[in-house]
């Protein structure tokens, strides 16, 4: 069974930072691209980042271009998201994505359970 555990979610004044981890379980996750989406209440969901199994290829959400940074552990089961320059309109629920095709994450075969992030002003 493949699992995606998120946590590093929390509550951060506007301007701060915050670093999302997710790790993956499973015998060939490291073939999968990763990614992060999020929702904010009476939103649809919006992609925000994803990186290949390889990391050579990574795509960003508009809205996250030059803020966020997406990176893969070394044993390439493990995701991070690094959030700077945090705004309040970047609160939201932040879910980690699992695709087996492309970093674009148009097809994404596993969702983890969603970490919180607050942002205030």
């Amino acid at each position: 069974q493949v699992q995606l555990v998120e946590s590093g979610g929390g509550l951060v004044q506007a301007g701060g930072s915050l670093r999302l981890s997710c790790a993956a379980s499973g015998p060939t996750f490291s073939i999968y691209a990763m990614g992060w989406f999020r929702q904010a209440p009476g939103q649809e969901r919006e992609f925000v980042a994803g990186i290949s199994s390889s990391g050579s290829s990574i795509y960003y959400g508009d809205s996250v271009k030059g803020r966020f940074t997406i990176s893969r552990g070394n044993a390439k089961n493990t995701v991070y998201l690094q959030m700077n320059s945090l705004k309040p309109e970047d609160t939201a629920v932040y879910y980690c994505a699992a695709d087996r095709l492309r970093a674009t994450m148009r097809h994404v075969d596993y969702w983890g359970q969603g970490t919180q992030v607050t942002v205030s002003s």
